[in-house]
């Protein structure tokens, strides 16, 4: 029998600024929070000069989409099976293996590209081992937050983990940009590859009791498919998963394509594609303040659609714009929105899941988010092949607004059971 999900409780409070950092009171989000900050902004780095090495080394747009699938495609397949194991597991331990692994991928990229015999064959290698890490990493560290500081104070601890993410994505791509001209991708790889001693060293000084785990009647099996029964009975969460797999699919594949953009359509080179790269993390930074002073969880389904929708907009006129200024500020709105759907997306199906089924959850959650993206990759890269990168972006804008207007008409019949399942929202 699969357990009811145990509401969130939310402590109101007359000032929403005053508890915006309410969870770091807990030591253990503490390390956390300091640790993801510092191997965050490592992996950004490594994300630009990745993707400025690829166009460097072939000029050629489907490729860049290709080394986005051959990253994501193993979250499509394994995040389910990851959920399931971060549920068997302790988390923490799976989350120092997974960090050390990534580790050791990035000091690989650094060691090649610095000797100069890096191929993007040996990229699309590196890239996919990055994958299959980032599919056990993810399910693992989402539903470790909980462990860090409660279901008190979990709806902010999503919103500083989303805002960590974006503080580094403002400052990774702008050093990445500096770096990548004054002394190459190889040195923004080891940059990367020493980043995560941060994290994992913070892991192993945390204090965290040991979470009973262990297998249910049937095994490992038995388990991931208890996780999509689990799902399939809450049609609130699956109609967030649903169009979190839209977007992912249709419209966040707009990145692949920003070197193109500061390249051919913008005339801005390497540091420009880092400054708008740091326009999308600017956006979504303010988006993850904005969430982070929130004490409740109801009213968010409703900004999931007004977010989706206003992405939407926002990638339709970047991609009429040919102006760089322009272009660099509307990317600014863009990832606010996205913020605020991915992290409203988050915080609902986290409120309204059980403990016990969280890190399944998550890695279904996991599949939707980034393993969606790889198709829409090759999707992007093949447009902008064939057509252009603007009307690729113009496309996968109307795309999110499309999903916005679906999610919208479904969501009001089904509002009454969310309710039920979380009478926060």
């Amino acid at each position: 029998m699969i357990p009811k999900a145990e509401p969130a409780v939310i402590a109101p409070s007359p000032h929403a600024w005053a508890g915006m950092f309410r969870a770091l009171r807990h030591r253990n989000f503490q390390i956390f929070f300091g640790g993801q900050l510092v191997s965050l902004s490592g992996t950004w780095i490594q994300t630009l000069a990745q993707s400025w090495l690829v166009y460097r080394l072939t000029h050629s747009a489907v490729l860049l989409g290709a080394v986005g699938f051959a990253t994501q495609i193993p979250v499509f397949f394994l995040g389910p099976v990851a959920g399931a194991f971060a549920d068997r597991h302790q988390r923490r331990a799976i989350i120092v293996s997974t960090q050390t692994a990534m580790m050791i991928q990035a000091l690989i990229m650094a060691s090649l590209t610095l000797t100069q015999r890096i191929t993007v064959w040996e990229i699309f290698a590196l890239a996919f081992l990055l994958g299959i890490c980032n599919a056990f990493d993810i399910p693992a560290r989402q539903s470790f937050l909980v462990e860090m500081v409660g279901r008190e104070d979990l709806m902010n601890a999503i919103a500083l983990n989303s805002l960590i993410f974006n503080a580094a994505r403002i400052v990774g791509p702008a050093v990445a940009g500096i770096l990548v001209s004054a002394l190459g991708e190889g040195m923004c790889f080891l940059i990367n590859g020493l980043s995560f001693s941060a994290v994992i060293v913070g892991l192993r000084i945390m204090k965290v009791p040991a979470r009973e785990t262990g297998l249910p009647s049937g095994g490992r099996f038995a388990q991931l498919l208890q996780g999509v029964r689990y799902v399939r009975g809450m049609p609130a969460i699956l109609l967030l998963l649903a169009l979190l797999g839209w977007v992912s699919l249709l419209a966040m594949s707009y990145v692949v394509l920003m070197p193109i953009f500061a390249d051919k359509v913008l005339g801005s080179g390497a540091r420009g594609l880092g400054m708008l790269m740091t326009s999308v993390g600017l956006g979504a930074l303010i988006g993850a303040l904005w969430l982070a002073r929130r004490q409740q969880v109801q009213g968010l389904d409703r900004i999931v659609p007004w977010a989706c929708a206003g992405f939407g907009a926002c990638l339709i006129l970047f991609g009429l714009s040919d102006t760089f200024w322009v272009s660099a500020m509307l990317l600014v709105p863009a990832g606010f929105c996205v913020m605020a759907q991915l992290a409203s997306t988050n915080t609902l199906i986290q409120s309204m899941v059980s403990n016990e089924m969280r890190g399944r959850v998550m890695g279904i959650y996991t599949s939707m988010f980034l393993g969606m993206a790889p198709f829409g990759s090759l999707l992007a890269g093949f447009l902008a092949q064939k057509f252009s990168a603007p009307a690729a972006v113009i496309f996968c804008g109307t795309a999110a607004m499309v999903g916005a207007s679906l999610y919208s008409f479904r969501r009001r019949s089904l509002h009454a059971d969310a309710y039920q399942a979380s009478p926060e929202i």
